[in-house]
């Protein structure tokens, strides 16, 4: 899983700048940002993936801390009609709650990101959408404290990602 991280800041210009900078400066390529102001003086940033010491250094530099609490699903693929609707109806069905939702589209391609109460919801609705995705295209990606990545093409690679193991691993045993 990639952990969500997330900080808060004072609420002035340029602090959200100072993370950023900071994070690239450390070879960070983040897919997810959210800044959003808690109180008059303090907005709270969650950002996501970073990977090795380096990065979890200047994260620690920064203040930035596991999300506590904060399970994601992100799903990554072509746009369509309907999709957030077909998702959330699908959790809905099976009683699986969501805490929050971020998503976007830019051109055919759409991001969304699915939060959830516990590692298990998070777990659960991975299961849940990949089955979902493989009759109706799109990438699942989960973020549980962290996100785990699951590719929706075929089938033997959503398996091979979840397992952690790469397709080519997963065809060679079968």
């Amino acid at each position: 899983m990639v952990p969500v991280w997330a900080v808060d800041v004072r609420n002035r210009p340029g602090m959200l700048a100072r993370i950023l900078e900071s994070l690239t400066n450390a070879g960070a390529q983040l897919e997810f940002i959210v800044g959003r102001r808690v109180s008059e003086n303090t907005s709270r940033v969650f950002i996501a993936p970073l990977k090795g010491d380096k990065q979890l250094s200047a994260a620690a530099d920064l203040g930035l801390i596991a999300a506590r609490g904060l399970h994601s699903v992100r799903i990554d693929g072509p746009d369509r009609a309907g999709l957030g609707a077909d998702l959330t109806r699908a959790l809905a069905s099976h009683e699986i709650n969501i805490r929050g939702i971020s998503a976007s589209t830019i051109g055919r391609r759409s991001v969304i990101y699915l939060a959830f109460e516990s590692p298990g919801d998070a777990d659960r609705a991975a299961q849940l959408l990949v089955s979902l995705l493989r009759r109706r295209p799109a990438t699942l990606r989960a973020a549980a404290p962290a996100a785990k990545r699951v590719a929706r093409p075929p089938a033997k690679k959503a398996k091979a990602a979840k397992s952690g193991k790469s397709a080519k691993t997963a065809r060679g045993k079968r």
